[in-house]
């Protein structure tokens, strides 16, 4: 029986690679998007639904991107725009680090918690017939690279995300994964992930998904 995995997240879900001239589009190939290599491994009986958004937040609406990075809004337009799924994924908060939304654990982890909130909920787990979630963290953000001063102050509040996303996951009784156990950001930009980290995180993210 087919099943459908719906991955939620940001430039790192999208596929964007390490920034080397700021306002310039790019994004992976299929064989080096995480989201397609854990389908590859997952393998032909699972369908896929990439839903990447460059800037995307865990809930809060960027003034200088738009209102349409709230993740939350987005969230529940992909859970009605596709269906019926079996897993969602959903990787969020690193654009929450951004100094411009003053960044805390706490506050990120209540993005997140907003997030599970709406996938969780009777009418949201009615209309695809139930389905599991894995909330990953993603690695710590690092202060290099020609967008640095956007994250001013990042490398203070990332690197605490993790312990309070597994306890959130242990709460709402979802499943758990670091990111940042198995993968760095580029070295390039402090943000995105290069190639062979994709291949790795997509890899292990399928075990985790098999293990749900």
């Amino acid at each position: 029986m087919t099943k459908t995995l719906l991955t939620f997240g940001d430039s790192n879900t999208h596929g964007t690679p390490p920034i080397v001239t700021p306002g310039l589009y790019g994004r992976f190939g299929p064989e080096d998007r995480w989201p397609k290599v854990a389908a590859a491994v997952l393998g032909s009986d699972w369908l896929l639904v990439e839903e990447g958004l460059p800037g995307r937040t865990t809930g809060l609406e960027d003034p200088i991107m738009g209102a349409h990075m709230n993740g939350q809004a987005g969230l529940r337009i992909a859970l009605e725009s596709h269906g019926p799924i079996d897993v969602l994924t959903i990787m969020l908060g690193t654009n929450d680090l951004k100094t411009r939304f003053a960044p805390s654990v706490a506050r990120i982890t209540a993005g997140a918690a907003g997030l599970l909130d709406i996938a969780l909920s009777e009418p949201m787990q009615t209309r695809h017939g139930g389905f599991k979630v894995l909330l990953i963290c993603p690695p710590p953000v690092v202060e290099t690279g020609p967008i640095r001063d956007q994250f001013w102050g990042a490398e203070t509040v990332g690197p605490h995300l993790a312990a309070n996303f597994r306890a959130l996951a242990a709460a709402r009784g979802v499943g758990f994964f670091d990111a940042g156990s198995v993968i760095k950001v580029s070295a390039q930009d402090g943000i995105h992930y290069e190639p062979d980290a994709h291949r790795a995180l997509g890899a292990a993210l399928a075990e985790a998904i098999f293990a749900l």
